[in-house]
């Protein structure tokens, strides 16, 4: 800990205070800085020694808190959001040490805040997305019941926009199943050997039926170098888990695509020893602004077209997801009226785990 004068030798608390993730003030009974540690320093700032802590502290309870704690109160915390730094929150706790000065603790609980918004925001975003088109089947269901709908047409119209909701919802539950249980294994680093060049011709194959329903072509480039032939672009990884990446990113790119266009699948090698999987289309592009967080789980750029065409808000959520959990980084680049471009790096395999 920084103290108030010079001593070569630090006391047994000084010296738990540097251990410490969390701010330690030591002051005597009169309120006056004794000592902080490091971490109170990088929080509070300098020079800290020697003031008040009720004037440090901008508190209208402070003062009574630390009589309590002077008195021998046992229990003494309070939340504190200091005005000076951007969204920290900590829990405060006051305790006499000994005869002569009292700790004040700072426990930092911005991180379980913000876990908790995170969490009421997904609840919330969750029972959005399921309560409308369960609103929409309720309805329907109760006019076909009715027997209110005489016409045959309209009807079976009414039959079709039913299963499309059903559809919708269950698209929804597939994506949060699949989302919660790559969240699960995220700290896990898959062992399995997959050849990324494989793996995207058949994900393009795959694809095609979809492509071709918008006159667009997939075209997968690699290239044809003595390099490339040396070093095959073979990954850590899990085979389904990185077919849901790539699967994920041709949708989108073939739903927001122009129709008639191409779009590409580039597999390049970079240094060192990565390998970077470009996944690129043209179409309308998207707004700088909103790059950072399509990532976000529900966030959309336009929410009633992603609805439209079958969007649940969370592919680019599990895509991110996976792709951390194979150590790998995944950034965005895209021009208004242009190319838009989804950039997948990852990790090669060492050349002598290549071969099995």
């Amino acid at each position: 800990m920084i103290m108030s004068q010079d001593s070569h030798t630090q006391s047994p608390i000084s010296q738990i205070g540097d251990m410490l993730d969390d701010g330690l003030i030591l002051t005597d009974l009169d309120g006056v800085i004794l000592s902080v540690n490091q971490v109170a320093v990088r929080w509070f700032g300098e020079n800290l020694s020697g003031q008040k802590v009720f004037d440090m502290i901008n508190h209208p309870n402070i003062g009574e808190l630390f009589a309590q704690a002077v008195d021998g109160a046992k229990r003494c915390e309070m939340r504190y959001e200091p005005t000076n730094i951007i969204q920290r929150e900590f829990r405060m706790r006051l305790q006499r040490i000994g005869d002569q000065s009292v700790a004040v603790l700072f426990l930092d609980m911005t991180l379980q805040r913000n876990l908790e918004k995170v969490r009421r925001d997904f609840v919330a975003n969750v029972s959005h997305e399921l309560r409308s088109p369960l609103t929409s089947l309720a309805g329907f269901v109760e006019t076909m019941l009715s027997d209110e709908v005489p016409d045959p047409a309209m009807r079976m119209r009414f039959l079709n926009i039913m299963d499309e909701e059903a559809k919708r919802m269950t698209r929804l539950i597939d994506d949060l199943l699949s989302l919660s249980r790559v969240e699960v294994d995220e700290h896990i680093i898959p062992k399995n050997r997959v050849n990324l060049s494989e793996l995207l011709h058949s994900v393009s194959d795959s694809m095609i039926g979809r492509a071709m329903k918008k006159n667009m072509n997939i075209k997968v480039t690699q290239p044809d170098n003595e390099e490339s032939r040396a070093v095959p672009p073979v990954i850590f990884g899990k085979d389904d888990e990185i077919t849901e990446v790539f699967v994920n990113l041709l949708e989108n790119a073939i739903k927001y695509g122009f129709d008639g266009s191409d779009i590409t699948l580039a597999i390049t090698l970079v240094a060192p020893r990565h390998v970077r999987i470009d996944v690129t289309n043209f179409g309308e592009g998207i707004e700088e602004r909103h790059l950072p967080r399509l990532t976000e789980r529900f966030y959309r750029v336009d929410k009633a077209r992603s609805r439209q065409i079958g969007g649940t808000g969370l592919g680019l959520a599990i895509v991110k997801h996976i792709v951390n959990r194979h150590r790998g980084d995944l950034s965005i680049n895209s021009t208004l009226g242009g190319a838009t471009r989804f950039s997948v790096n990852f990790p090669l395999v060492p050349p002598s785990d290549v071969a099995i």
